[in-house]
């Protein structure tokens, strides 16, 4: 499933990157570029590059980039199709209908049935819940103190205590096994065959931010184990990439988010006025998670159980937070042990005052390591003060630095001169000065090394798409085939024909790729830099990359050589006299940057 190349490269550039951007980031005018704060890592100082001349962003600190459809597949998590729908409507051009493969076709048509699946679901569940065999559910959310408005809000149900009445209801409905399998509703095996996942449980619908049921919840009636059970995994649930209630708290007013652990204490908070809760999906936070909530707001207040599991979640999370650029504080709600119990016990107006003295993340993650050391023991603090130093260091603005230093400084009773002392002495030995985690996606770009021939075949492309000039000095000394990195030849020959179809555009380069991660790999290519100040260093360096592509080029295909190809090996012979010539006679004058 496909639009024309045609139809994508019109609906690009009928979007300004600029204007699309400037839309989620703050961006400023530097010359011929604009510049603002990567949304997709954590920085203090600008390293986000947006180019209107060739409609590409690239980020100096993290290595993300693209065209404007990489930037709305990384930040809204779009397929690039859904990319295309989105900026076809903005700029108002009409997309045809397109004809799908049979193997796009049969996956969207399964997508679609898995969605009316739990859409049908759902219904179930809530219909059950307001029958005399949901009564006993419906008298638990009553004392949980729920009213029918938030019940109905929340699509909240019950499935039935016969582990095969859900089963019963679909295959009337004329679903395959096959399908309601592949659902997540139902178990498996070959003593009972299928039978529901759900049974005798009240019933939390999961809903995406577009408001489809994508999975559930369920909290037992009864004793059974265990106590709460949720949807696996399937076409159309991704735990790490969703969160419980997101689809009404994204449209709440207030100025931040708040993250908790469980479905109650999000319903509770939205029914008591607190509309922007949401909760993880039965597992610790993820990066993904961390990365939705930064395109909806900059700050989040952490609210998980105040027990000792719940101290561990927060502690986990509060880094992972913070590398995507979000503010965190934590809410301290002792005695009680979570945001349901203590709006119960004490209210909204004494749990909105718990919000506003939220406690700084990096003080609270100070406070709870000072538990582990006693401060009356001379060797004790010592070795606490080493442990916070360490993680003062972590702050790469020296502004921020110091303020959490002096605040430290005035909490335990330490001079902060003397704590500067050392967290300076730390620093010069390299301690803690370990990278912040980068979100997920462009972590790979940076696991290994790159090799001196992989720099300089993305310098050639950096200096072919920003010199286009240079390609035609370029056709008889190098060709696709010298990229020996199979992506950068790919890349090479677009950029060979472009030429030779009279325009050279990068941007229009990146829509052959769908995938997120191509694209970012190509953005990469052609933002490759190095410091050159002169002419002169700028024509050694030119020389210096064309004659190391070629020794590898030679290299590599000699390498590959049949030994019986005796004409492709008098070939090599004569590129390797030529390579030996340019050495020596330095670069053609139509050749220069």
């Amino acid at each position: 499933m496909r639009y024309s190349d045609d139809i994508i490269e019109e609906v690009r550039t009928r979007n300004d990157i600029v204007d699309v951007i400037s839309g989620y980031v703050k961006l400023q005018r530097k010359g011929s570029s604009y510049f603002g704060l990567c949304p997709f890592h954590n920085e203090k100082s600008p390293s986000f590059s947006v180019s209107p001349g060739k409609q590409m962003y690239y980020c100096f600190g993290c290595g993300a980039g693209g065209n404007v459809y990489t930037f709305l597949m990384e930040y809204e998590n779009y397929s690039f199709q859904e990319a295309v729908k989105v900026l076809a409507g903005r700029a108002g051009v009409k997309l045809p209908e397109i004809e799908y493969s049979k193997e796009a076709k049969e996956l969207a048509d399964r997508r679609a049935l898995l969605l009316e699946i739990n859409k049908q679901a759902a219904k179930y569940f809530y219909c059950k819940l307001r029958t005399p065999g949901g009564a006993d559910a419906m008298a638990y959310l009553k004392r949980r103190g729920l009213s029918d408005e938030t019940i109905r809000m929340f699509g909240l149900g019950y499935s039935d205590k016969y582990n095969n009445d859900l089963y019963q209801f679909l295959k009337k409905k004329g679903y395959s096994d096959e399908l309601l399998k592949d659902s997540g509703l139902f178990n498996v095996d070959e003593r009972h065959g299928m039978y529901d996942k759900f049974w005798n449980r009240v019933i939390y619908p999961i809903m995406d931010v577009n408001n489809r049921v994508i999975g559930f919840g369920g909290r037992v009636m009864g004793d059974a184990k265990p106590k709460y059970l949720n949807s696996p995994e399937t076409k159309i649930f991704d735990k790490s990439r969703n969160l419980y209630g997101l689809n009404a708290a994204r449209t709440s007013r207030r100025r931040n988010l708040i993250i908790c652990e469980g479905y109650m204490d999000v319903i509770s908070m939205h029914q008591a006025g607190f509309t922007n809760a949401v909760a993880s999906l039965g597992t610790a936070l993820t990066s993904q998670q961390a990365g939705l909530l930064k395109r909806y707001t900059d700050e989040v207040l952490i609210i998980y159980d105040s027990d000792e599991a719940g101290v561990r979640a927060a502690l986990r999370a509060i880094p992972m937070l913070r590398s995507v650029g979000l503010a965190t504080k934590v809410v301290n709600l002792r005695p009680h042990k979570d945001p349901d119990e203590f709006i119960q016990k004490e209210g909204m107006e004494a749990f909105e005052e718990r919000l506003e003295r939220a406690e700084n993340s990096f003080l609270f993650e100070v406070r709870i390591l000072q538990g582990n050391y006693d401060l009356t023991d001379p060797q004790g603090r010592t070795d606490f003060f080493h442990e916070v130093a360490g993680k003062l260091l972590k702050f790469e603005d020296e502004i921020e630095r110091n303020s959490y230093l002096e605040a430290v400084a005035r909490l335990y009773h330490i001079q902060a001169d003397m704590l500067e002392k050392l967290v300076n002495k730390l620093a010069l030995k390299g301690v803690g000065l370990a990278e912040q985690p980068k979100p997920k996606i462009f972590a790979k770009q940076r696991q290994e090394k790159e090799s001196g021939i992989d720099k300089a075949q993305k310098l050639m492309l950096t200096w072919m798409t920003s010199y286009p000039e240079i390609l035609k000095g370029l056709e008889n000394h190098l060709k696709p085939e010298d990229f020996t990195t199979p992506l950068y030849r790919e890349v090479a020959e677009m950029v060979e024909e472009q030429f030779r179809a009279g325009e050279v555009n990068p941007a229009r380069i990146i829509n052959h790729f769908e995938d997120s991660e191509q694209q970012t790999a190509v953005a990469a290519l052609f933002h490759t830099q190095i410091s050159l100040e002169t002419e002169e260093e700028r024509k050694k360096a030119l020389k210096d990359v064309l004659c190391n592509m070629k020794d590898s080029s030679i290299t590599y295909r000699l390498s590959r050589l049949e030994p019986t190809d005796l004409t492709g090996l008098q070939h090599l012979m004569e590129e390797k006299k030529k390579l030996e010539k340019l050495r020596e006679s330095g670069l053609p004058e139509e050749i220069s940057l």
